[in-house]
């Protein structure tokens, strides 16, 4: 893997979570941009997505790993972006198909949902997929 950056944040419901899937990163051998938040104090999500928006936007990080309990508040937060594609993904079939037929630059996830083996499993394979393409262009662009 070539040294890449990817952003990762968190509010204060998937801080631990994302701890752990910061050290699986680098791990993997990815540059980790942690744009926090760092501890359990309450927090607003909508904040920590639009970092990793602006993370991506400026070129900062190629990818994004977003964590709040459900997954959801997340992405919704950073898909008001047009450049993110944010997908909530539970299982690596989701996390497989968010990349196969959406092109998703940003994992989310529930902390409060899925453990942490089925995390760092979803983060694995949303890392290791490429874009089909094909028939999934022409609906893509109408994204963003």
């Amino acid at each position: 893997m070539p040294q890449e950056t990817i952003a990762i944040a968190a509010d204060h419901a998937g801080v631990e979570l994302k701890s752990l899937l910061k050290a699986e990163l680098a791990t993997m051998g990815w540059n980790v941009l942690d744009l926090g938040t760092q501890g359990p104090a309450s927090v607003d999500y909508p904040d920590f997505a639009d970092a990793v928006a602006k993370a991506l936007a400026q070129g900062r990080a190629t990818r994004g790993v977003l964590v709040c309990g459900t997954g959801i508040g997340m992405s919704i937060a950073a898909n008001r972006h047009r450049h993110v594609r944010a997908a909530v993904c539970a299982d690596e079939t989701g996390a497989r198909l968010a990349r196969e037929h959406n092109d998703a630059n940003v994992l989310a996830l529930g902390a409060r949902l899925i453990g942490p083996e089925v995390a760092k499993d979803c983060l694995k394979v949303f890392l290791a997929t490429p874009f089909a393409g094909g028939r999934h262009v022409p609906r893509v662009a109408k994204l963003g």
